[in-house]
């Protein structure tokens, strides 16, 4: 009988190889600018983010107004504000997100576990995981996967999403791949590039990578960075199904004014911000 090492460095191997039968396919037609996508269906698809230090309740309550007027996917926040965001959010449809092991990925398994049971009895529908970046970067690719099964177990016997943050941007083409793998072994229900707070946030080749790596059935979450309705039609296009963005208000702000032939008004980056 194989270890639990041998598996998961065979899942790696195997994983490589399809990386590179990707890498090395004939380019195909530039990405769309512009997908056909109703104001509904892209409010569908954010969660609104609020993860910086320094808000306070102010910042959540506002959070969690624009959620409701927009109807988004969820509000996306550090465990310490799930409680308020669900009484916040409570009779609409909009779900709150909290976030695990954030921002680095580097506590202790028992200590995310922990910390996504406390989110989830608190009334989170969806966690956001950060992987042990360190120990992928190593090799360590068993305690990597069972990482992020001691959360998604926790979750799931409860009927909560996990989206697994791989942080994109400290990670080889390879070690994009083999997290990808990984948490689809796992059993995570999505693969999300960035935190927002380690470097560089989503982009397009990244997203088409862990496309091509998770396949069809998978969700993928772009975040950090995404901060214009251009950067979520471009997400899309290259397979992305989430956007975690604190510039909703912005899109689709945009989005209404381009419905009523206003054209395109790029949102400014904001100095400072992550998401």
């Amino acid at each position: 009988m194989r270890s639990k090492e041998e598996r998961e460095t065979e899942i790696a191997r195997e994983v490589i190889g399809r990386l590179q039968q990707w890498q090395s396919r004939e380019p195909g037609p530039p990405l769309a600018g512009e997908a056909s996508l109703s104001a509904r269906e892209v409010a569908a698809m954010i969660d609104h983010t609020q993860l910086k230090p320094d808000a306070g309740a102010d910042k959540i309550r506002q959070l969690c107004a624009e959620a409701r007027e927009y109807d988004f996917a969820s509000v996306c926040v550090n465990s310490a504000w799930v409680p308020l965001c669900r009484d916040l959010l409570d009779g609409c449809a909009v779900k709150v997100c909290s976030v695990t092991g954030f921002a680095l990925g580097a506590n202790l398994t028992a200590v995310k576990r922990y910390e996504a049971e406390q989110a989830i009895q608190a009334g989170a529908r969806e966690v956001d995981m950060v992987i042990a970046v360190g120990r992928l970067k190593d090799g360590d690719y068993a305690y990597v996967r069972d990482d992020m099964a001691a959360v998604v177990e926790a979750a799931h016997a409860r009927d909560v999403l996990v989206k697994t943050i791989i942080e994109t941007c400290l990670l080889s083409d390879d070690e994009k791949a083999i997290a990808c793998a990984l948490a689809q072994d796992a059993g995570a229900d999505f693969v999300k590039t960035s935190t927002g707070f380690n470097g560089a946030g989503a982009n397009v080749a990244d997203v088409a990578l862990m496309r091509a790596i998770v396949g069809p059935e998978m969700g993928v979450k772009a975040a950090g960075g995404v901060r214009t309705l251009d950067d979520l039609y471009a997400m899309v296009a290259a397979g992305a199904t989430r956007i975690g963005a604190s510039a909703g208000v912005q899109i689709m702000q945009d989005l209404a004014s381009r419905a009523q032939g206003g054209g395109r008004n790029a949102a400014p980056a904001s100095a400072g911000e992550s998401y």
